[in-house]
């Protein structure tokens, strides 16, 4: 692998740059680097034999980019996913190619700073087309749809539960990738039909293993892990895991002490925007509002406390 033949004696570690506690990252780019993608948050770039993903502080809301970001948000989330892809580690093969504190090639050494632990050389795997979703507690569409019909995603679920009531067990709701607009929510059946029965199933299978494994962990720490999702990839004939894992991003966190259910919780990821936002006469239609210094800073604080609950390191 690329990174056995640089030594950290002479070539520079992701730990040794940094950019100031308060700027951010919005855009990206790489001379001489080819990228591949560029998401509503991650830079995707090809390395050759490898992808480069980059975090970036961008942050979004009802599915609109905001003009300014958060400080310390990809590197929150970066450092959360390498935290899981360490713990998971044998539960499930992913797509790691080298830990945050190995050292950068030497091709990315001009754009250390920018890079710094942010930032993931993966393998070049071929992502499934669903997203893998798992849901332990009734929370956001899934409390909308239960009220209706008692059902999430079609499957049946006991009477009497409450907004951000927990599950009886956690269930695999899978969904499209939608290239624009939103994903759209499938049955299992659908799903199998998408990706085959075989890699459906080891993808459900997996997702409510790492799901439990999360789940339990968070719980000692102080965060309740309400749902989430994972994407996998097919690399070298074996589904492997992907992309981030288990952030504020990806999953509903919500602190453990203040958990009350029968009504909406307090979280850990962008509620202080969706707050601000709801106060506005903004239609939700692109270009979003600039967000207020109190809000980014908030929202930047609820992240770091994320990661250093989740790990009990400072960030």
């Amino acid at each position: 692998m690329w990174f056995q033949k640089f030594s950290p004696l002479h070539d520079a570690p992701w730990t040794l740059f940094s950019l100031p506690m308060n700027e951010t990252i919005l855009q990206l780019d790489l001379p001489g680097i080819k990228r591949v993608r560029s998401g509503k948050v991650r830079e995707v770039f090809d390395l050759g034999d490898s992808f480069l993903l980059v975090a970036s502080d961008r942050i979004s809301a009802f599915d609109v980019i905001m003009p300014n970001g958060i400080p310390r948000k990809g590197e929150v989330l970066t450092q959360i996913s390498h935290f899981w892809f360490e713990k998971f580690s044998a539960l499930v093969e992913n797509h790691l190619l080298a830990n945050s504190a190995d050292p950068l090639p030497k091709n990315l050494h001009p754009f250390a700073a920018q890079l710094a632990r942010r930032s993931m050389i993966v393998k070049k795997a071929k992502p499934l087309a669903i997203e893998c979703i798992v849901r332990g507690y009734l929370s956001g569409s899934g409390w909308k749809e239960y009220k209706k019909s008692q059902t999430v995603c079609g499957i049946q679920l006991p009477a009497g539960l409450t907004e951000s009531a927990e599950l009886p067990e956690p269930i695999f709701t899978p969904s499209t990738k939608a290239e624009a607009g939103h994903d759209e929510n499938i049955s299992f059946e659908e799903a199998c039909k998408i990706v085959g029965t075989d890699l459906a199933t080891q993808a459900r299978d997996l997702s409510l293993k790492i799901y439990k494994a999360g789940r339990d962990y968070a719980k000692q720490r102080g965060i309740i892990i309400a749902d989430t999702k994972f994407e996998f990839g097919l690399f070298e004939g074996k589904l492997i895991l992907i992309d981030e894992v288990l952030t504020p991003d990806s999953s509903r966190f919500w602190p453990a002490d203040q958990y009350a259910p029968g009504r909406g919780q307090p979280s850990f990821d962008k509620q202080f925007v969706r707050n601000y936002l709801e106060t506005l006469t903004w239609d939700k239609t692109p270009p979003g509002p600039k967000l207020p210094d109190d809000v980014v800073a908030k929202t930047s604080a609820t992240y770091v406390e994320a990661y250093e609950r989740l790990t009990g390191k400072k960030l």
